[in-house]
């Protein structure tokens, strides 16, 4: 009989492994294998990079030893079908383990369930849901992204202890030290998009690129300015042709700042707008279409209040310093309308000990609703 201890320590490892697959440029999941029999290893893979072997893959081509009556780890359905590569089923079925332990079925519908059908078919046991929850929060981006169409969101901000992004007169360089500042650079190596309002334009003039050497990502820069308020002369323009930018306007915004924009290297997409300001979900939908999967929202309070109000935010990145601002008329981070009722609010899921960074503390964490 399978020794249930040894199925969470193998599990786990994969799922280590398949961490490492982060910041590769596709929509594809993460996902990691493990292949062991009678309590060790014999080879270990992840998806490395896009059109790759897959996880399975990669573990049976770094396996010196035979692969029969072993059982093989992996953190997400093993796919049944050809895009980049073959059909992982076909290359498991060949080696013959005796079983197979999946964690999470695979949300994509073409996918889902068949994988694991075509195992059993074989004679292959095949077993779901060790350290379920765990491979669920790894790949729920991808998971958005296959059943919404809509990438994962995540707000952005840096704020004092009593919750102030600027002062009253709008100063707000630097509430972050230069350890908190680095770190959100190497968050940025990991996106598809970051996501500003004009108004930040207008008032920061921000580049919005990684400052890492090698990113592993080049996030496309995407400007909400529903009327077309973005000056040539910023420098999200100025460097359109080298770094991806998208400003996104309403119907009614001028042509003609839209062709200088155009001639400039900006893509200007025209989404619906809903009382003066942008469609937020119009956005995600484009964004979406494009399998952008990951896309950080970086705004002002007011972009920010509106993705929260929205309900449209996935998870919190919140750098915290040992600031007080004070005054009613400085800046908060969501300043939008916010919720009426406290059983309205938004709980943080499992928000955990917030992280030391610097001079302040960084909290990480996901959102739901209370009412599920």
């Amino acid at each position: 009989m399978p020794d249930a201890r040894d199925d969470i320590f193998f599990m786990r490892r994969a799922l280590r492994l398949a961490a490492r697959g982060r910041g590769r440029v596709e929509p594809n999941p993460m996902v990691g294998c493990v292949i062991a029999r009678d309590g060790r290893i014999l080879g270990e893979g992840y998806h490395r990079k896009f059109g790759g072997p897959h996880a399975e893959i990669d573990a049976l081509r770094r396996c010196e030893l035979n692969t029969r009556a072993a059982t093989f780890y992996v953190t997400l359905e093993p796919c049944c079908v050809t895009g980049k590569t073959p059909p992982c089923t076909d290359a498991l079925i060949a080696a013959g383990p005796r079983r197979v332990v999946a964690a999470v079925r695979d949300p994509n519908p073409r996918i889902r369930g068949r994988g694991l059908r075509a195992l059993r078919r074989a004679g292959i046991r095949v077993e779901v849901g060790v350290l379920a929850r765990e491979a669920a929060d790894l790949i729920a981006p991808y998971a958005k992204l296959t059943r919404h169409k809509r990438p994962w969101v995540i707000l952005k901000w840096a704020q004092s202890i009593d919750g102030r992004i600027a002062t009253r007169c709008g100063d707000a360089r630097w509430i972050s030290d230069k350890d908190m500042r680095a770190h959100a650079q190497r968050t940025r190596a990991d996106l598809d998009a970051i996501i500003v309002g004009s108004g930040t334009v207008l008032a920061d003039d921000p580049a919005l690129t990684c400052r890492i050497i090698r990113p592993r990502r080049v996030a496309t820069r995407v400007v909400l300015d529903s009327r077309l308020r973005t000056p040539a002369r910023a420098r999200l323009v100025r460097t359109a042709r080298k770094v991806p930018t998208w400003v996104f306007c309403g119907g009614g915004a001028p042509r003609v700042r839209a062709r200088a924009l155009e001639q400039a290297g900006c893509v200007i997409h025209r989404v619906p707008t809903d009382d003066g300001n942008l469609s937020l979900a119009a956005v995600l939908d484009v964004l979406g279409q494009r399998d952008m999967t990951n896309v950080l929202v970086e705004g002002g309070g007011r972009l920010l209040g509106r993705f929260f109000d929205q309900r449209l935010a996935d998870e919190l990145h919140v750098y915290i310093a040992p600031l007080l601002i004070g005054g009613r008329d400085a800046v908060g981070a969501l300043d939008g309308l916010g919720s009426a009722r406290i059983r309205e609010a938004l709980s943080l899921e499992q928000p955990g000990p917030m992280r030391r960074i610097g001079s302040g503390w960084l909290l990480q964490t996901r959102l739901h609703s209370r009412s599920g």
